[in-house]
Formats: structure tokens, sequence, C-alpha cells
């Protein structure tokens, strides 16, 4: 009803299945399970028994390559950066050639290739987890892909992983993840690198990026690359974490749209509008920040339906291998593909965090999972569901536009905060049948204008988006 099962909720599945997979907490009491242990959870139990916390240990780190001088930092092979208001990377003179056999059309075709390598960043956060995400521009005949390369704790290096091939459009290659990936320590799920055994004290601390640019053979075709980066982070296994103070009472003026009055429609795209809360959410902020397909850009969508730029954003953020649009970096990236739009995925602390993004005017799409009677007025359960954060009531309650609305009219919905913060930042839950199953942990998608201004720049920098 509500969205294809969120990434937590896919490694959780996975848990269950077999062996390399990712270990499940077990099936304790919910306030036992939220005595996790370490620094931060203890900062955590100050703050639920009344006091401040000093500074708890930091559990997220983004980094983040968009300048000329990042560019001109890395690994060049065939790639130079470009400058001007908003600089990117460029193919200059390939590196060679590589053929490609695309798993998803059975075709295969030759391509020149290009990349570059990030320097090494050691993240300040020793990380279970991480997720990259990118901002590019690729016309038709080009594509790019990303992989992750890290070194644990114990000094061993990770292979490459592929965290993504993608392309704007479906007509060069099929976007997708590739599923498969382990080196018996850590595992790709999906987007999301996450370390087998968090209870080992096994942590990935530093990595590299390396992204190649692809183009047909005998052009001058080239992919820009705006941005590249990750977020990585060790959130604690936690079932509940304590309730933040209301700071902020504002509500964005944000269009509403339903993913649910698409159901049937173009099943080919995960069954349909039921499971397009990812990429309807998206499509919301895109629009609120002013940009939109153009009548070009939806004449394949049936002219009898009603808000045609959700098919449309459905299409171009789905994942063939995943069979889903609920991909978080191709959410990020397709909400980039427009006009001067910059898009991360990353996670927050606490509503505080949302609340200073939505002072400056910048909604944020955030993952949760819940029963129907966790969430006071939804009127559903979901194993996986995205929603529009536009802002906050005058006693901190959340103003969410949900995509699992009848209707337009209904979408615009208020949340306890209370409730949400739990579903939203939790990394542990029990299921309708009982079972302990995994939260995101504070996921979400944050989309803002390439140049924003003052306010908005020194909102993102304070949740560490640079």
């Amino acid at each position: 009803m509500t969205g294809h099962a969120s990434r937590r909720t896919v490694l959780s599945a996975a848990a269950a299945a077999g062996a390399g997979a990712l270990p499940l907490a077990s099936a304790a009491p919910e306030a036992a399970a939220a005595e996790a242990t370490g620094p931060a959870a203890a900062a955590q139990r100050t703050a639920a028994r009344g006091g401040r916390p000093p500074h708890p240990a930091p559990l997220i780190d983004n980094r983040f390559w968009s300048s000329y001088t990042d560019w001109r930092c890395g690994e060049q092979a065939g790639t130079r950066p470009v400058g001007g208001r908003r600089p990117g990377l460029v193919i200059a003179a390939p590196a060679g050639r590589t053929e490609y056999a695309d798993p998803h059309t059975g075709r295969t075709s030759l391509w020149e290739y290009a990349t570059w390598t990030s320097p090494v960043h050691r993240s300040r956060v020793p990380a279970t987890e991480v997720i990259a995400s990118w901002n590019a521009d690729t016309p038709a005949g080009t594509w790019i892909g990303i992989e992750l390369r890290g070194r644990y704790s114990d000094g061993g290096l990770t292979p490459w992983f592929t965290m993504g091939r993608w392309a704007a459009g479906d007509g060069d290659i099929r976007r997708t993840s590739v599923d498969g990936q382990s080196d018996g320590r850590a595992t790709v799920w999906t987007d999301t690198f996450a370390v087998d055994d968090p209870a080992s004290g096994l942590r990935l601390e530093s990595y590299r990026l390396r992204i190649t640019l692809f183009r047909a053979p005998g052009t001058r075709l080239t992919p820009v690359v705006r941005r590249l980066g990750a977020m990585a982070s060790d959130i604690p296994d936690r079932f509940g974490v304590p309730e933040s103070r209301p700071c902020v009472a504002r509500e964005l003026r944000v269009p509403r749209y339903s993913q649910n009055i698409h159901i049937g429609r173009y099943p080919e795209y995960d069954n349909g509008g039921e499971a397009w809360c990812s990429p309807t959410s998206s499509q919301m902020i895109i629009e609120y920040w002013g940009r939109r397909p153009t009548a070009e850009d939806l004449a394949w969508v049936n002219p009898d339906f009603d808000d045609p730029q959700v098919c449309h954003a459905a299409r171009f953020t789905y994942d063939y291998q995943y069979e889903g649009c609920g991909n978080w970096p191709f959410n990020a990236a397709y909400a980039a593909s427009y006009r001067d739009m910059s898009a991360v995925v990353t996670r927050l602390h606490t509503l505080t965090d949302v609340e200073t993004l939505i002072r400056a005017g910048i909604p944020v799409i955030t993952s949760q999972s819940f029963r129907e009677e966790e969430l006071t007025g939804a009127g559903y359960g979901t194993a996986g569901h995205l929603m529009t954060v536009i802002g906050f009531t005058e006693t901190g309650d959340v103003i969410a536009n949900d995509p699992a609305s009848p209707g337009n009219e209904a979408v615009r919905r208020v949340y306890r905060r209370a409730e949400w913060e739990k579903i939203w930042l939790r990394t542990k839950r029990h299921n309708a049948e009982g079972k302990v199953v995994s939260g995101t942990g504070g996921v979400c998608y944050v989309y803002w204008p390439a140049f924003p201004g003052p306010a908005q720049r020194h909102a993102l920098a304070a949740v560490g988006i640079r």
C-alpha cells in the first residue's frame, strides 16, 4: 500500500534468510533493548532522564566533493574539472574503451570511459554503514558508474564495490544497483554498504569513491558530474529515542501529490502507484523549488492520467535490479537532474535538525516504518515508507505531506512529534508479528537549489551538508 520496503527492511529480510547477512538484535522488551552501549547511547539516556547531554559522540559523517578544488584534488584518468559558477567534472580524453553487457536489456555495447577517484576520506565516524549519492547531467549517449573502496579498522581493504550504474534516461542503459557484492565482512544491500557483524567491533574507518564517466565512442559527449560523496554512520541499535524539544513553528507551501491515485498505472515500474511513495515525495519537493518536467518530457504518459509528473518520477527513479522506485541515491540523482538542483542522501540526528532546515525553507523527505497503532492518524502500517516533512505546529507536531493518501486533498497530515521521531530514528522495531526487524535510523533526502541563500547555506552546514 505505502511503498517499496526500505533499505533497512531489505537488510532485515536478508539477515533472516541466511549466512553472511546482518545479525538481528534479540527480541528483548523495548525498554531493555533501548539501553544500547557507548557514549552516544549514554547521552541519549541522560536526555531521556531529563538532563542535557554535554556533546554526544558523532554518529554521522558527510563528505561531498563539488568544488573546482575538489575535482582538481582527485586522481584523474581521462577526466578534467571545469570551472564556472557551478563547477563539475567531464571527460577530457577517454582513458580507454570497454564493453558493457546490460543485464536488463541483454544488449552489449562499446563505450569510451574516463575516471576520477577521490582522495582518501577518513571518516570522523568509524562506520557500520555508508550510502553514496551523486548529482550529474547525463545527456543521451552517456552514463556513469559509482564505486566505493574502504579500509577497515583492522587495516584490511574492501574491494571496489559498485554503488550504482546510473543515467537520467533509460534509452542507453537501465539504471541499476548490483546484487551479490560481499567480501565476507561487509555487503552492499542495493544502495547501502553495511558491515555484516557490527557487534564484532569492525568498522570502516576511511574510504575513496571512484566515478567512471561513459560516452558513445567517437563522440564529444560527456556527463557532467556536479557532486559526489557519501554519508557514513554508526547508529547504535535502539528501539526508541528521547523526544527532542520543539523550537520551530513554520509550514512550507509544498505541492501535494497522492501516490494512491496512480494505483494500477504503469505496473512495470514497481507495480504502479501503490509503491511510489519515494518518487511521489521527490516530485513534491522538486516542484516546491520551481522545477518540473516539460510537456515534451511527459509526452509518453497517458494524457488521461492526472499528475503525469508522478508517473515520470517513478519511471526515472526506477532501479531495474531492485525492481523498485525506492533506491535512495537514485531519487536524489533524479532530483538533481533538474536545472540547478542539488540533492544528497544523509541521516539526521533528531527532529531538531529537521527544524533547522524547515526554518531556512528546506523541506525534508524522511524514511520510516511502523505498525498502524504506532503513528496516530496514519490509518495504515508499513515496512518502509517515504514522506515529506513540510513544517511543525506551534506545539512541535510534524506537518507532513503523506503520499499514502486517497487523493491530493488528503495528503497534508499532522502527526505527533514523539511518535514520528521514534519511528524515523530507531534502528530496531517489532513488526505486526512481534518479530524484531530494522528501522532506517534517520535516513532522509535533502534537496535544495544549487545556489542557496545565506540562511539556507548556514542551515545545510549546521546539519553537516556542504
